[in-house]
């Protein structure tokens, strides 16, 4: 079996179809250790302990009160000192939490932390309220669904990190992923679909990535580069990669990557990035834009499973929201030969189509610069 790969991250520029082996499922209890250090944190590569999320929301429900460490206890079926061991590692995740166990707890403020139990509530009625596993630190989330896609995960599962350590980035490079300062996350679909349909796919996830910021603050001018870098004045705040494990006629499963720039406060200049904090001048909430995300994402998708109409209506609208499918003067290049040329929209398939000195070319994989 082959894996096809559109790889397009927020720092990357190539698009490549490459084949891997299966990787294997990453392993881990899940608990958390202590570092002795500014609180405690878990272990690099396994979920994070699903208490924590119990005790944040506990802690968000009575936000006007102290609550008892005893109250805790009861309600993750543990003891106090094991709360005090938590509240240890919400400490070093970032957690601003007053109280002893001799008094009780407190939030002092509404954490940013994509945890599940904050993200489930804003989520429901989609297909992802179901099966969300956070990661304080993990190699990368598409490597990480891929492989629990493998071992049949169902649909609608989300794999959201604080920090990766391995992102993907063009060819051998890195994709930076500062500690919570932006959105990492892959979900899992499994639509009914032939290979040759999912670039229509990708093209999807990039208009629920644009439709998320702009509802966040419709003041912010997103661009769409083909097939999938989202732009905001010609620099990236984001980018998508897509993985698909498929037989010849039908689609096994895919894996949604995305990563968006949100409070970043600085970029290398060679890298050509920005962030939503830098364009906006004002910091964003991860939750609120993870949430949004999620929603879009999901009416995009629903649309293209369930109405014959959508794959039209995708490639249209990214058409039209993208100042890179017509009119722009490009640089193609790939393992061949570069093509330079102006753009002329995108096939009924949704790759790209320059017209150079040659005629009309189709575009079906490379990194696309402007010339």
């Amino acid at each position: 079996m082959v894996f096809v790969v559109w790889r397009r991250f927020a720092h990357n520029h190539r698009i490549s179809k490459t084949t891997t082996n299966r990787v294997r499922k990453p392993r881990g209890s899940g608990a958390p250790s202590t570092t002795g250090q500014g609180g405690s944190a878990p272990h690099e590569h396994q979920p994070t302990d699903v208490r924590l999320g119990h005790i944040v929301r506990l802690l968000m429900e009575h936000a006007t009160v102290v609550v008892s460490g005893t109250k805790i206890a009861q309600e993750i079926s543990s003891h106090r000192s094991e709360v005090w061991r938590l509240v240890q590692q919400l400490r070093g995740l970032g957690v601003d939490v007053a109280g002893h166990p001799a008094t009780g707890y407190q939030l002092r403020s509404v954490p940013d932390l994509l945890l599940p139990e904050i993200l489930r509530p804003l989520l429901r009625g989609t297909i992802f309220d179901a099966h969300l596993h956070h990661f304080y630190k993990i190699g990368s989330t598409n490597t990480a669904a891929m492989a629990a896609a493998a071992e049949g995960a169902p649909e609608g599962g989300v794999f959201l990190a604080e920090e990766q350590t391995a992102g993907r980035g063009r060819g051998s490079n890195s994709w930076q992923s500062a500690r919570s300062a932006g959105i990492y996350g892959s979900v899992i679909l499994r639509p009914v679909l032939p290979p040759s349909e999912v670039l229509v796919l990708s093209l999807a996830a990039g208009l629920a990535v644009q439709a998320a910021i702009q509802q966040v603050d419709s003041r912010v001018n997103v661009d769409l580069k083909w097939p999938n870098d989202v732009l905001i004045g010609g620099e990236k705040v984001c980018g998508i990669l897509t993985e698909m494990n498929a037989e010849a006629m039908r689609v096994r499963h895919i894996v949604v990557g995305i990563g968006i720039n949100v409070n970043q406060a600085s970029f290398p200049k060679e890298l050509a990035a920005t962030s939503l904090r830098l364009v906006t001048g004002s910091e964003w909430s991860r939750v609120e834009l993870a949430a949004a995300l999620l929603k879009s994402l999901d009416r995009e998708y629903r649309q293209l499973i369930e109405d014959p109409n959508a794959r039209q209506s995708i490639l249209q609208r990214f058409a039209e929201r993208s100042s890179w499918t017509r009119g722009k003067h490009v640089r193609v290049e790939d393992n061949v030969a570069p093509i330079e040329g102006v753009t002329e929209g995108l096939d009924p398939r949704g790759f790209l189509q320059v017209r150079t000195g040659k005629g009309l070319q189709t575009i079906l994989s490379g990194t696309v610069r402007e010339r």
